[in-house]
């Protein structure tokens, strides 16, 4: 049967386009139960064991839910118990519409065989398909169409054979819709009171979202949020601006917006108080109105945590406001401030954490504290709170009503108990929005069959550079090796040197599920003693790792390379290699001190050494920075995977050495890639920092009556350079430490969608990744282009979309810059679990810099970083303190590292525990 329609269009040329839309309906679309008779095809969905133990339901039921049920309590749904549902058409695309995480979970619950819920497509079945009516909206009509098809499988399966007859029961929270539903005499109930009904879980009742507060509250703390309508009008006029919520980590009572401007243009303004920030929660997008100039405030400049209240909702609203006037004493210069008027989207995720118990005896509501500082206490209900005290579990935001301090939410899952090393790192993963699950089968589908071999065919497009002297240098420990290298004497007297890259591409064709979940995770994670990686491991630490001693595939950049290291020049090819030796940096160092030794691979590594020192020197000339950053190598237990040992990481010439070939490698790749695809190369740049950024670099030289040129990073370079202090030693590279913290962050963008190409810390006009293909996604994209311009591939459309390339840039930045903070966090973690065995320690520290009320401790020899606050205004003048380190394990959720002031004896000091980096403190390792 076909429906169509016919309407017009006006084109951009001011013409008329007739549209027509067909409707195919059909009489043959399967109900998906295994009960019918009429309709029955050779596999079923819906069981005939169909009843779920139900005080309300005690007969055989499948379960309807309506769009807003699936929206709000996809948790639900997800739980074990729940199976036999009939999922709508209507309801799949309004859900796809609204909400792409949950589109997404509510897929993978379809694809699930064990939960039975079937896909009705009712749009396109003749007796449940409806058309809109004259001044119905689309939400009516949808409900309607949702009350159709209940209808339809109630009558479709009214003679089943079952003693208590088989029922549908549709599960709604709207009162309209539930009302409409029971006049049309259909069994309907709110999701809630379904839940509540059943006997096998009564558990579930505590994942149910919460979608409205009966309590009649007079008092309202909040402003009410303006409607989209509205707020998308003010932001057109010019009224509101529309920005990124950031919360504060240090004061609950404030928070900054980022306001994107017209291209690279954007601006931070101040949000100061409860009401002005009205409920918006970190990461949302949100509309905010300017405050009058006269109401512009400074930055707090102490730190302020929210405790939680000992009793209701409105308590404490004085002790806020004396408590926030206290926090901006001695603030900083004032900055633009505004109030939040309304959301614009919420970007709420389950969130990690503890529950803060009630003191009310037999209390079913408690605070539940996110482990995440800047996300608010959330309040849930719960009948397990004795059960989950000491464990990290997981909390959903439902909403915020108007009147409560905190939002409302609902418990997900338990995560295991706090402390516990499994449990920590899983909420460091989880909170970090890092993939870790195990691939699915449909991913390991497409990985090559073993044993597999390098065919003819293989070498019949390939160069055979089997016959060269290649090595690897990486890490202790590496399994995942990326990179391999050469060098030779050329009979005209130049050298030829080879970067050889593992060719992932080769195994990972575009489009297929492994390329997709390689892209979705974007790069490898490396934690302490555990790796995610981005690719299965049949790849990464097998056929795409350059192990020794085994042919592998490879995608080879080589150069002809006079003395003075200036490039004769340059090509590239796919290519088969057999590496002669996997070496640690510190292996690689002894052969090239080594005179005794002289065989083909320490010739090979003392050319490379020559031509990376002459490399090196040249990008210093052209103004690339040479900064520093504390890092730290764990030594961890074999059995127990603890800690034993905390070092910071000893660089060689070697690290050097690989680092320069590695940079030439994908600044070469750049160019030829720009070259032939000018508007869709995957390329990577770093920014200039503003001026702002130096003011903690410029004071830090200041106190020892040193400057710092900041107008170009030439002029920074050799300001740093130059910047030595007499029995100082160390304070050149605290000027370093501080220079990378000035950094903006690298990213990946598409060259048709920018125009500043210019990496500023490497001093190179052009920039790429293509060097470690096996843990970043961007250098596949690379290999892929490369391949292209060289012949070696052919193309596909998504590779030559611009639009594609700069979205799928945008994933791999996020997954990039939560892959660090991930990292960091481990690191963390680990270093508290160092300190816990061993008591207090003392150790020399060094000011890194002086705050009005506190300076930062740097500990060299662990790489951490605390802060000693001062009552008074004495401060040490030394440049050198001694501090005892320890671990304060008093809040079990936020344990810290403790540092106290030894040495010099100052009064009127109060220790605060020091916290992990703050994720925007920049790495000082080279963009390689």
């Amino acid at each position: 049967m076909l429906k169509s329609k016919t309407f017009v269009k006006k084109t951009r040329s001011g013409g008329i386009m007739k549209i027509v839309r067909e409707h195919y309906l059909r009489d043959d679309i399967w109900c998906g139960s295994e009960f019918c008779t009429e309709c029955k095809q050779d596999e079923s969905v819906l069981q005939k064991d169909a009843c779920i133990e139900s005080n309300l339901c005690v007969f055989p039921h499948y379960l309807l839910p309506d769009t807003n049920v699936v929206l709000s309590q996809i948790d639900i749904l997800e739980d074990p118990l729940i199976k036999n549902v009939i999922i709508l058409q209507t309801v799949l695309q309004e859900v796809r519409h609204r909400s792409a995480p949950i589109y997404k979970r509510l897929k993978d619950i379809l694809h699930d065989k064990e939960k039975h819920f079937y896909t009705f497509t009712n749009e396109h079945h003749r007796e449940t398909y409806i058309e809109r009516e004259p001044g119905e909206s689309a939400n009516d009509r949808n409900d309607r169409a949702i009350r159709v098809s209940t209808k339809w499988y109630s009558d479709h399966l009214k003679n089943a054979r079952t003693e208590e007859g088989l029922r549908i029961v549709l599960l709604t929270n709207d009162r309209e819709n539930k009302d409409k539903s029971e006049e049309a005499g259909l069994l309907t109930y709110r999701c809630e009171e379904y839940i509540k009904s059943l006997i096998a879980n009564p558990e579930l009742v505590d994942r149910l979202a919460l979608t409205n507060d009966d309590k009649v509250i007079s008092i309202v703390l909040f402003p009410e949020h303006l409607p989209l309508s509205r707020i998308q009008s003010g932001i057109k006029s010019g009224t509101f601006l529309q920005g990124t919520f950031r919360a504060s980590r240090d004061n609950y009572l404030e928070a900054t917006v980022f306001v994107h401007g017209e291209g690279d243009e954007s601006t931070e303004v101040l949000i100061q108080g409860l009401q002005n920030l009205n409920r918006a929660v970190h990461q949302d997008l949100v509309a905010v109105e300017m405050l009058p100039q006269n109401q512009w405030v400074g930055p707090s400049s102490v730190v302020l945590q929210d405790e939680g209240p000992k009793d209701d909702d409105v308590t404490g609203d004085d002790e806020e406001e004396k408590a926030l006037k206290g926090a901006v004493v001695g603030a900083g210069p004032r900055k633009p401030t505004a109030r939040v008027v309304g959301i614009i989207k919420r970007n709420w995720r389950p969130f990690c954490g503890m529950l803060f118990l009630s003191q009310i005896k037999e209390a079913t509501r408690h605070l539940f504290t996110p482990a995440d500082r800047r996300i608010p206490r959330i309040r849930i209900e719960t009948r397990q709170a004795s059960t989950l005290a000491g464990q990290r579990i997981m909390v959903a935001i439902d909403g915020w009503p108007k009147h409560s301090r905190y939002p409302n939410g609902h418990f997900v899952r338990s995560l295991g108990c706090a402390g516990d090393k499994e449990t920590e790192t899983e909420v460091l993963l989880l909170e970090h929005d890092v993939p870790h699950q195990d691939f699915s089968q449909a991913v390991l589908s497409f990985l090559p069959k073993m044993p597999w071999s390098i065919t003819e065919e293989d070498m019949a497009v390939r160069e055979d550079l089997r016959h060269l002297t290649v090595c690897s240098v990486d890490p202790p420990g590496c399994t995942d090796i990326d990179d391999a290298l050469h060098c030779r004497d050329l009979p005209n007297g130049n050298q030829e040197v080879g970067v050889h890259i593992a060719d992932v591409s080769h195994f990972i064709r575009p489009g297929n599920a492994l390329d997709q979940e390689a892209a979705s995770r974007g790069t490898t994670v490396y934690l302490t003693g555990r790796r995610i990686d981005m690719v299965p491991e049949l790849l990464s630490s097998n056929l795409c790792s350059l192990r020794c001693n085994v042919e592998r595939l490879a995608f080879s950049c080589i150069w002809e390379i006079n003395e003075k290291a200036e490039i004769i020049k340059t090509r590239f090819a796919k290519s088969v290699i057999n590496s002669k030796a996997s070496l640690t940096y510190a292996e690689a160092q002894m052969r090239i001190d080594d005179t005794s030794m002289n065989d083909d691979i320490t010739k090979s590594l003392r050319g490379l050494n020559r031509l990376a020192k002459i490399l090196k020197r040249q990008r210093i000339e052209k103004g690339a920075l040479t900064l520093s950053s504390p890092e730290v190598r764990f030594h961890i237990d074999s059995e127990t995977h603890d800690p034993i040992d905390l070092q910071t990481k000893e660089l060689k010439d070697t690290n050097s050495m690989v680092e320069e070939f590695m940079l030439l490698a994908n600044i070469s790749v750049a160019q030829k890639i720009y070259e032939e695809f000018s508007e869709c190369a995957l390329l990577r740049k770093h920014p200039a920092p503003p001026p702002s950024n130096y003011d903690i670099l410029n004071k830090a030289a200041k106190s020892k009556n040193l400057v710092i040129h900041t107008d170009s990073a030439k002029a920074l370079a050799d300001s740093l350079d130059a910047a030595r202090v007499d029995n100082f030693p160390y304070f050149n590279t605290l000027l370093r430490i501080l220079a990378t913290r000035c950094m903006m962050q690298a990213v990946y963008f598409c060259s048709g969608m920018d125009s500043d190409f210019h990496h500023y810390g490497l001093a190179s006009p052009i920039y790429t990744h293509f060097t470690s293909p096996i843990r970043r996604y961007s250098d596949i994209i690379v290999h892929r282009l490369l391949a292209v311009a060289i012949g070696a591939d052919s193309t596909y459309p998504d590779l030559m979309d611009k639009h594609k390339q700069s979205a799928l840039c945008n994933n791999l930045n996020y997954r990039h810059k939560m892959a660090q903070y991930a990292q960091r966090a481990s690191v963390a973690f680990h270093t508290q679990l160092f300190f816990k065995s061993r008591g207090i320690m003392n150790e020399e520290g060094f000011i890194l810099f002086v705050r009005k009320n506190a300076i930062i401790i740097l500990i060299p020899k662990f790489g951490l970083e605390g802060t000693v606050f001062f009552e008074n205004k004495n401060k040490p003048n030394e440049n050198t303190v001694k501090v005892t380190i320890s671990l304060d394990a008093s809040n079990i959720q936020h344990q810290k590292i403790r540092m106290s002031l030894v040495e010099p004896v100052i009064p009127g000091v109060s220790v605060a525990p020091s916290e992990p980096n703050e994720p925007e403190a920049k790495k000082a390792k080279l963009d390689h």
